[in-house]
């Protein structure tokens, strides 16, 4: 076993944590150097292989597992909060995460088995998809396969994020930033402390610029710590660095579908939700990004834009599209992705649909597409 580690100098450091049998390979768990000890960034999939992974990872930083204060998840995939229960077992660690996903994790847990493969036959069948695509899941359903779903052993956080908070981490400046799409609790944490390697040093008794929500704030970060805070030549800077999650990637799409909430009663707006967000991380303009894939990167501010025009391209291409009613499996089967559509994998056709689904949702809000009334399973027009 090859650990990746990557020393991002100030207190900051990466563990390339494998995901088993997945194209992304790894989720890159960061470790964050505070006065009260290290803080985890994400975990990483909860395998055997990946827990070994972490431990190597933590220990190359300088620490053992138990030495371990926290844990910020970024959003409640299991690429991501898979292995919080194990970090937390082994070291008495805190897990923090914001309520929307916390959310999503208690319902996973506390669902009655199979009721996750009845959503999913439900809103599948009202999207159109075709018998053939629904008899695996009643036979999964039949044969009692609900019980063996992933996430039913996620971790429940013990400690919320809130967005705009300065995180009670003594000698560093991290705050959240709610960046909703992705999930509806994603969240990115903004180093509020100037770049080690792409910032210059400010003069002695220089005035800081935090930017964020409370700017200005002193809280428990605002002291020196492993990582330089903001005392003496480590002034804190408007730019900083920032643990992106899922939600800024340097060449990936994020996936951006319909929330889980089998109880959804108003029709939410994920790629509204996440339109906005970028636009949020946009104006902040760190000056690195740490992602959870992939490698680091600078012009955050390009990076947003590039993303923002593919969604205003795809917007355009599936109005063009709905010139033709088409239900939203249609619709996926039309789009274009990054394979034919007879090569896309089962579960990824459902992952596919929902995206669809979310675009659907955005192109109606703005106006640009309805529902052809009457319709089941329901279908859709250009307006």
């Amino acid at each position: 076993m090859t650990t990746q580690v990557t020393d991002h100098r100030g207190g900051v450091w990466s563990i390339a944590v494998p995901i088993p049998d997945n194209p992304l390979g790894h989720t890159l768990v960061h470790l964050l150097e505070t006065d009260r000890g290290p803080v985890l960034i994400d975990t990483g999939w909860d395998d055997p292989d990946s827990w070994d992974t972490l431990v190597a990872g933590v220990t190359a930083c300088g620490f053992a597992v138990a030495d371990l204060h926290g844990v910020l998840i970024t959003h409640h995939h299991p690429d991501h909060h898979g292995l919080s229960a194990k970090v937390r077992e082994a070291s008495g660690a805190w897990i923090a995460m914001h309520a929307a996903d916390a959310a999503v994790v208690r319902r996973t847990r506390e669902a009655e088995p199979g009721r996750w493969l009845d959503y999913l036959l439900a809103k599948l069948t009202a999207a159109g998809a075709p018998e053939d695509h629904l008899t695996p899941l009643r036979e999964a359903r039949a044969g009692g396969r609900g019980r063996r779903l992933p996430g039913r052993r996620a971790a429940l956080p013990d400690r919320g994020i809130e967005p705009g908070e300065l995180l009670d981490l003594p000698g560093r400046r991290l705050r959240a930033i709610w960046t909703p799409g992705h999930t509806p609790g994603h969240v990115c944490l903004h180093l509020e402390e100037r770049h080690p390697v792409l910032e210059p040093a400010r003069p002695a008794g220089a005035e800081a610029g935090a930017v964020g929500p409370g700017a200005g704030a002193v809280g428990p970060g605002a002291g020196r710590g492993a990582g330089g805070g903001t005392a003496g030549g480590g002034t804190a800077s408007g730019r900083g660095r920032l643990f992106s999650g899922d939600h800024l990637l340097p060449g990936i799409t994020p996936h951006i579908g319909l929330y889980e909430d089998p109880d959804e009663r108003d029709a939410t707006d994920p790629l509204g939700d996440y339109l906005d967000s970028l636009e949020r991380i946009g104006r902040l303009a760190p000056a690195e990004v740490l992602p959870a894939h992939q490698h680091t990167f600078t012009d955050a501010e390009g990076r947003v834009g590039e993303l923002i025009a593919h969604h205003e391209e795809r917007l355009s291409g599936l109005r063009a599209l709905l010139r033709e009613p088409r239900t939203p499996w249609q619709l996926a089967v039309a789009m274009e992705w990054n394979r034919p559509w007879d090569r896309i994998p089962y579960g990824s056709r459902n992952i596919a649909v929902s995206e669809a689904e979310a675009h659907l949702r955005r192109l109606v809000k703005l106006g640009h597409a309805e529902r052809v009334p009457g319709s089941d399973p329901a279908t859709y027009r250009a307006v």
